[in-house]
């Protein structure tokens, strides 16, 4: 017997009789080969699941402020102001709707960060105390969705980087011909560009996001240098008077209501960042470095989108329409200087696309797929999955081919994140009091298990946040049908309506049909060194202790 069919034998060992038994099967190999060796025995989680031990928790207010500038200096930002000037707002509207969107998503972004910078937990282990052990993976599967979706909407992004980057190298690549069709929504030259971003995106995701900090530091000091210096050479052009003459192009009632849809829409982009919040905050060494998150969001967004209006509005009078990205502006520069500063810009527009996919998109799905998948999946492997779906099952060319397409997309999956961030929300500060029992989580038969793995309460508050909303929302992604003025103006509210009514209905519920058994008078931590120094007290279990109850 060769060594390798020892072991093989060796391997089938039962334990308890000591008798071999038969050998291990194909597919018993594969599953072999697959599982992940750092998985937790006996516990359906592994080490990217698991709290966060001490000496990973290194992230502090420099970092998360760092980490929340550059994920706003990006194409995508830039791009923001002109989408919504194109439904019809002047350029002082759209500045001030988006600045009114990010201050609201900065403080929904710090309020939902708190429960992973106090536990050390994602999003994925949160979400179990409010929906219950099995009905958590349905909110995780939909979460996850998303974050693919959305990474095929940057991968999209990030290949017009790369296209910029060839025009700039080589004219000629403009003249490449066309062999898709029409109907394809993207040219032989586009994918060209598409392929090669993809390409060079793997690797970076093989690092893994706590290894990337230069990456974040990189861009935060490249992107505004370019962004400043396109915005300089739009104002040298068509001189800063006659570039904010224009006005609204939609006026009274609609003018109103275009505004609340651009507002939602705003929002609803960030609902996203404000579900899988924890996936962040989960590494700070102490819950008040997550709160520059609250100023950092907005402060870098209305720079970014009063950038972005100057690209629009200057582009609107240089090239009789609105460009509503900077790639496309400096694809225009065709001289030898020129083609030199938009490869610059093109490059540095690129790290920022890598860095701001990884940190908002494959990060999330990632951790979600960790969850849904622990034995086989880490996060590493998620965000290579993330990778592979969001950009070749989305065809996100499809999704992008017009602004109030891409404002539909972005209006239309908040209809659902937005009550299941309610619900996280009131679960943890209203209904437990931000103390919640850190290996209950874990534990599939713990004090969150409810009945059937199924919180009751929190499935029937999310019904009402999102099923009011869906006749709204079905003529947005179909002309077949239309809808009413007032369910239509509803549909408008949707982020503002879900979350609320989410929230609401699921404390009301727990208000009058306690669910005693979930409940705890202080916090029990994973580890006793994870504790913060005020809540000593609160820790209940010896390391031992932990170990024993999640296996």
């Amino acid at each position: 017997m060769d060594k390798e069919q020892y072991e093989v034998r060796v391997s089938a060992l039962d334990v308890d009789t000591g008798e071999v038994d038969r050998p291990l099967t194909f597919w018993q190999k594969v599953d072999r080969f697959c599982a992940l060796d750092s998985k937790t025995e006996g516990v359906h989680s592994n080490h990217d699941l698991d709290p966060v031990p001490p000496e990973e928790q290194n992230w502090n207010m420099r970092h998360y402020a760092l980490f929340w500038i550059s994920d706003h200096l990006s194409v995508s930002g830039f791009r923001s102001a002109a989408s919504v000037m194109e439904v019809g707002l002047s350029w002082r509207l759209a500045l001030v709707n988006i600045a009114l969107a990010n201050l609201v998503g900065g403080f929904f972004i710090t309020l939902n960060g708190i429960v992973g910078a106090k536990y050390h937990i994602p999003f994925s282990i949160q979400s179990r105390a409010a929906y219950g052990y099995y009905l958590s993976y349905l909110m995780i599967l939909m979460r996850c969705i998303v974050g693919i979706f959305w990474y095929g909407i940057q991968i999209y992004t990030g290949a017009e980087c790369v296209q910029s980057m060839l025009y700039a190298l080589w004219p000629s690549f403009r003249n490449v011909k066309n062999t898709l069709p029409e109907s394809a929504n993207i040219t032989t030259q586009f994918m060209t560009a598409y392929v090669i971003y993809f390409i060079t995106c793997l690797p970076f995701h093989y690092v893994g996001v706590q290894r990337l900090k230069w990456l974040f530091l990189v861009k935060a000091i490249t992107t505004p240098i370019c962004a400043f210096a396109i915005m300089g050479w739009m104002i040298n052009s068509v001189g800063l008077g006659d570039m904010f003459k224009d006005g609204n192009t939609v006026h009274g009632s609609t003018l109103a209501w275009t505004f609340v849809a651009c507002f939602n829409s705003n929002v609803g982009s960030g609902t996203t960042l404000m579900v899988n919040a924890p996936d962040y905050s989960r590494y700070a060494k102490k819950i008040s470095s997550t709160y520059i998150t609250t100023f950092a969001v907005p402060f870098t967004s209305t720079i970014v989108t009063f950038i972005g209006v100057v690209f629009a509005a200057g582009s609107k009078l240089l090239y009789g329409t609105i460009l509503w990205d900077p790639l496309l502006i400096i694809n225009n520069w065709t001289s030898s200087g020129g083609r030199a500063a938009a490869f610059f810009c093109a490059f540095s527009f690129y790290l920022s696309q890598v860095g701001l996919n990884i940190a908002a998109n494959s990060l999330a799905a990632a951790n979600d797929l960790n969850c849904i998948f622990p034995r086989y999946i880490n996060i590493r492997r998620g965000q290579f999955i993330a990778a592979v779906l969001g950009s070749w099952a989305l065809t996100p060319w499809n999704i992008l081919t017009s602004a109030s397409g891409f404002l539909n997309f972005m209006s239309g999956y908040s209809i659902w994140l937005g009550p299941i961030f309610g619900i996280l929300v009131s679960d943890y500060f209203f209904v437990h009091k931000q103390q919640y029992d850190v290996p209950g989580l874990y534990d599939f038969k713990g004090r969150y298990a409810y009945r059937y793995g199924c919180n009751w309460r929190a499935f029937a508050a999310f019904t009402c946040g999102w099923v009011p909303l869906l006749p709204g929302f079905i003529p947005t992604i179909s002309g077949s049908t239309q809808a009413n003025q007032g369910i239509g103006h509803l549909y408008k509210l949707g982020f503002w309506f879900g979350t609320g009514v989410g929230g609401l209905v699921y404390f009301v519920l727990c208000k009058f049909f306690p669910a005693e058994e979930t409940y705890v008078e202080q916090g029990i931590y994973a580890d006793e060194a994870v504790a913060r120094d005020e809540d000593v007290e609160a820790y209940q279990y010896s390391s031992e202790e932990f170990e024993k109850r999640m296996s």
